[in-house]
């Protein structure tokens, strides 16, 4: 009987704990419900638990010793109302597990029920990691979830780490993982460009912040398609422009936000270079700006021998045909900081519902609850490997 034998026979139990989280979702550092369940259904299979782990976070040991190799879910939601009319829909008004961690954290509690009842189990350790605040960047102290636990030392020792994330557009009973950078790093700015502001019937008596952002906006988008090599893989986009409030008045000042998306380092510095150009462009027409530009968590990297592993489970469970070697995407992701203590992959399921376009973080998200065991399969086989392979 394979892995993914024995999470078929408990997805009647995946689908109730992923519905349970569902429709009670928390915040970022928040998950004091979530963490109690997890917690309390860890404590009831016998499992060695730590509770309170980068605040909100719990962290299970199954087996002890070396090799050690770890798994990762992250249990926060995102401040979203809910539009889908389903009988687990969220009962907590303006939140939404809009992105698939309720899935996260039942599945490895799956495979935290599979690899503990496993009477052949590998010698060394498999922690399992239930991270808090994916979604939620802390401004106060500068962490995710992710990185608390780094700093913390959750991760001490691991020779592997892997993690798993629904993926609303790929169909189910499949996975991809690519090698190397697989997720961007996601930093944002904003920005105000400061003019002067006039009746609009007298443009010549003012310095008009509009006609400054434009030609702002137009030096941001030239910096991929002309001020970098265009082979390489980055973004700028402008997420939103706010400026006046009347048709006929020009206003003082224009406010803009974006985001930047890189994965070498290189060209994050460069990028973050050049759109400080960009707004520098308003002081040569005479007006003025503010900029602060946020860096946000690494680009994640998948690390090759790991994802190649991975792949192999996926065939050898699923078929060659459903376990692809997968492209990067310019999302971002808090695992990424995970992977710079051990050597680790992400892994992409497959969980399309239905022809409805659901992307995530949006409020019509929702995922096919097939895709539960398939995950709970792939990560318990992956483990087991991993453990075998670095005994």
């Amino acid at each position: 009987m394979t892995t993914l034998d024995i999470a078929n026979a408990m997805n009647d139990q995946l689908v109730a704990w992923r519905r349970e989280i569902h429709m009670h979702p928390e915040l970022g550092f928040e998950e004091q419900r979530t963490s109690r369940l997890v917690a309390e259904t860890l404590r009831d299979m016998g499992i060695e638990i730590e509770v309170g782990v980068a605040e909100t976070g719990v962290v299970a040991h199954i087996g002890e010793g070396k090799p050690a190799v770890g798994i990762r879910a992250d249990m926060d939601a995102l401040p979203i109302q809910e539009a889908n009319n389903v009988p687990y829909k969220s009962q907590t008004p303006g939140l939404m597990h809009a992105c698939g961690h309720d899935a996260h954290t039942a599945m490895l509690l799956g495979v935290a029920r599979l690899l503990n009842d496993l009477p052949d189990r590998p010698a060394g350790e498999v922690r399992l990691l239930f991270q808090p605040s994916e979604e939620k960047w802390r401004e106060s102290d500068g962490h995710s979830g992710g990185s608390l636990m780094v700093e913390q030392e959750a991760l001490a020792g691991l020779d592997a780490v892997i993690a798993c994330h629904v993926s609303s557009g790929d169909a189910v009973g499949s996975i991809s993982v690519c090698d190397g950078f697989s997720l961007a790093a996601p930093d944002a700015f904003e920005a105000t460009i400061i003019g002067e502001g006039t009746h609009g019937a007298a443009p010549h008596n003012g310095l008009d912040p509009i006609w400054l952002a434009a030609q702002v906006i137009n030096a941001l988008q030239a910096i991929r398609s002309r001020r970098r090599n265009p082979t390489e893989r980055s973004v700028v986009s402008l997420g939103s422009i706010h400026a006046g409030i009347a048709p006929n008045v020009i206003p003082n000042e224009v406010k803009l936000t974006g985001t930047i998306r890189t994965f070498e380092q290189e060209a994050r510095e460069d990028i973050h270079r050049l759109v400080e150009q960009a707004f520098a462009l308003t002081r040569h027409f005479g007006g003025d700006y503010e900029l602060t530009i946020s860096t946000g968590y690494p680009a994640l990297y998948n690390d090759p021998a790991v994802a190649s592993l991975i792949r192999e489970v996926g065939a050898d469970l699923l078929g060659a045909e459903q376990s692809e070697h997968g492209a990067p995407i310019m999302a971002g992701e808090d695992f990424a900081f995970m992977t710079q203590q051990a050597p680790g992959a992400m892994i992409r399921l497959g969980a399309k519902l239905d022809h409805v376009n659901r992307p995530h973080h949006s409020p019509i998200f929702d995922i096919h609850e097939g895709c539960l065991p398939v995950g709970v399969g792939v990560m318990a086989e992956s483990a087991l490997r991993l453990l075998q392979q670095h005994a």
